[in-house]
């Protein structure tokens, strides 16, 4: 969407001031960890874009809150698995050996958003050392989320989503819907189904000075029936609550992220059967 047709959708700007009370009428309170998943251009016209949302979203978790957003770089992976595009085979092995090593405070994310960009760069703000399923948090909780980040398996149990559940967090889907809820990849490292299968990754990563292609096991992850499993999700009657509301324009829900996993791996079990 053009920046012409967001003024255009949007009667007036939002700020951060607006912002902070939509977050508070949506249910976030200080104290909270919440792990964000964002879309700026659904918020409508914002008084200062990502930046004025980040300060929003700290302002209303307080100094005892932490911030916590994804940041990926799916680009740092095995190329022969690249799909969006494709690359030619014959030039696999010049990705492998050319590719840059992870570097937490260079890499920048892809496909995440402005929002969680520019929280990456933000001064205080820690990322985690994995190469393509890091995560960045801000706030009490900040390192103990994102230390200790496991090469392999990267959103299973070595992993910040595994630490937020422990911690009994909550996610924001801030202008999305749950096809961007990583959360659940957290649930098909823990669930059982018979379509389940590791796969061999690989990575550029940075050791003792000196640059190297790892290769790693992983989960086969796909996030294709994640919709389906949040309507599901929304329409049960587990004794879980979402909260719902605008922030800004921006259709949003609020929901405890361990009910989320839970919910997802009896999912999964159930309907990922071939």
């Amino acid at each position: 969407m053009s920046e012409r047709e967001i003024v255009e959708k949007t009667e007036a700007p939002a700020t951060i001031e607006s912002l902070q009370a939509d977050l508070h009428a949506l249910g976030v309170k200080p104290g909270m960890i919440v792990l964000v998943h964002s879309s700026l251009s659904a918020m409508g016209w914002v008084c200062g874009g990502a930046v004025a949302v980040i300060v929003a979203l700290q302002k209303a978790l307080g100094s005892t809150g932490t911030l916590v957003m994804p940041s990926h770089s799916p680009d740092l992976t095995e190329p022969s698995g690249w799909e969006s595009p494709p690359v030619p085979e014959s030039w696999w092995p010049v990705i492998r050996e050319n590719m840059p090593a992870y570097d937490p405070e260079l890499t920048p994310t892809r496909s995440m958003g402005i929002i969680a960009e520019t929280f990456r760069k933000q001064r205080g703000v820690l990322r985690s050392a994995h190469p393509q399923v890091s995560f960045c948090a801000c706030g009490p909780q900040a390192s103990h989320i994102t230390d200790n980040h496991a090469l392999a398996f990267g959103l299973g149990e070595h992993s910040p989503l595994a630490r937020i559940y422990d911690l009994h967090g909550f996610i924001l889907l801030l202008g999305v819907d749950h096809s961007n809820n990583t959360s659940m990849h957290l649930a098909e490292h823990r669930a059982t189904f018979p379509t389940k299968r590791v796969i061999q990754q690989g990575a550029p990563i940075a050791t003792a000075d000196l640059r190297k292609w790892a290769t790693f096991e992983d989960v086969d992850i796909d996030s294709s029936d994640f919709d389906r499993i949040g309507e599901d999700f929304l329409r049960s009657e587990d004794g879980h609550v979402v909260r719902r509301g605008r922030v800004g324009l921006a259709d949003c829900q609020l929901m405890l992220q361990r009910d989320v996993v839970d919910f997802t791996v009896g999912w999964l079990e159930e309907n990922r059967s071939n």
